[in-house]
C-alpha cells in the first residue's frame, strides 16, 4: 500500500534542523583581538581569535571590512577554528604608505600569513573578496586546505562573461543604493534593523571614513588574468555558494563556475541576495563548517 502522506521538503527539513540547533546550548566562542601587521608598504589591520585551531581566514567584499563577519566569528571559533579577518587595502583601518608600490591582494594575504607563521589554512571569501581568493588559489594553492567562493562573479574577464553581466544588470545598476544591490528583497522586508546595521558597516568600510585616519588606496592589480578557463586550474577543494536572489551572481552564474572548477561543491542559499553571510548566517555558517570539516 502506498504511503500518501505528504513528505516535508528538504529545505523544510534543513530549516527544522537549523531551528533545533538554535535551541541547543551554544558552544563558547573566543573573542577576537584587533592588531596590525607592518608589511611592505602597508600597515594591515586584522582581527585574530588566536589559539591552536586550524585557521579560517575571512576575505570581505567591496561593501565591507573585517567588521562584517560578526555572525561568522563566534560560530567558527566555537567550532574550534582559529579565525582571522583583515581589512584589505583601501578598507577599514588598514593604512597604505603614500609611496607604496602597487601590489596584489593575493600578495598581501600571503605576507600576512607569513607574518602570522601560518602554513596552511581555509579561505572563506565573498563577492570582490573572492576575486582575491581565486587569484590566491591560482598563485599559492599549496597554502590552502580549501576555499569558499561566495556570491561572486570572480573577476572573470572573458568578453562573453562581461556581456552576460550586462544582460543581468542595466547600466544604472551601479548607481542604485548598496542595500538594493547587495541585500535580497526578503531580507530587506523582514529585517529592517539588520539592513540598517549592514548599511552602517558599509558606510564606514572605506579607509578614510569615520575616524580611521587612513588614506584610501587605489584598486589593486591581480597576479593572474582571471578567465573561465583559468577556473579549471583551481586545484584545491572549493565550495561555490550563492543566494537565490543574488543580482550579481545568481545560480546560473554559479553553474558556469561549477562546470569548470574540478573539485567544486555548490550551495544555493534560499531568500538571500549578494550577502548570504549576513542575510542567512545560520545556513551560510553550517554550509561552510560542514565543507571545511571535510578538508
Amino acid at each position: 500500500m502506498t504511503d500518501a502522506r505528504p513528505r516535508p521538503s528538504p529545505l523544510l527539513v534543513f530549516a527544522i534542523a537549523i531551528a533545533a540547533m538554535a535551541q541547543a546550548p551554544a558552544p563558547r566562542s573566543t573573542p577576537m583581538t584587533d592588531s596590525f601587521a607592518d608589511l611592505p608598504g602597508v600597515r594591515l589591520s586584522y582581527r585574530d581569535s588566536g589559539g591552536s585551531g586550524v585557521p579560517i581566514v575571512l576575505l570581505h567584499a567591496a561593501t565591507g571590512s573585517s567588521r562584517v563577519w560578526e555572525h561568522q566569528e563566534p560560530a567558527f571559533t566555537a567550532a574550534g577554528y582559529r579565525v582571522i579577518a583583515y581589512d584589505r587595502r583601501g578598507f577599514g583601518r588598514t593604512v597604505v604608505a603614500a609611496d607604496a608600490p602597487a601590489t596584489t591582494g593575493a600578495d598581501d594575504l600571503h605576507a600576512l600569513m607569513a607574518h602570522l607563521r601560518i602554513d596552511r589554512f581555509h579561505l572563506v571569501s565573498t563577492a570582490a573578496g573572492a576575486f582575491v581568493g581565486i587569484d590566491y588559489a591560482l598563485s599559492f594553492p599549496q597554502q590552502l586546505r580549501s576555499i569558499v567562493l561566495a556570491n561572486t562573479i570572480g573577476g572573470v574577464q572573458d568578453e562573453e562573461f562581461l556581456e552576460l553581466g550586462r544582460r543581468i544588470r542595466p547600466p544604472a545598476f551601479a548607481s542604485m543604493p548598496p542595500d538594493f544591490r547587495e541585500l535580497g528583497p526578503s531580507y530587506r522586508a523582514d529585517n529592517p534593523e539588520g539592513t540598517k546595521r549592514w548599511l552602517d558597516l558599509e558606510r564606514t568600510s572605506r579607509a578614510g571614513s569615520g575616524d580611521h585616519g587612513a588614506t584610501p588606496a587605489p584598486s589593486q592589480p591581480m597576479r593572474n588574468r582571471i578567465t573561465l578557463s583559468s577556473l579549471e586550474q583551481i586545484a584545491v577543494p572549493t565550495l561555490l555558494l550563492t543566494g537565490d536572489a543574488d543580482l550579481y551572481a545568481p545560480p546560473a552564474v554559479q553553474r558556469l563556475f561549477a562546470a569548470r572548477v574540478k573539485q567544486a561543491e555548490t550551495v544555493v542559499v534560499p531568500e538571500a541576495g549578494h550577502s548570504a553571510y549576513w542575510e542567512q548566517p545560520e545556513i551560510f555558517n553550517r554550509a561552510v563548517l560542514t565543507f571545511v570539516a571535510k578538508h
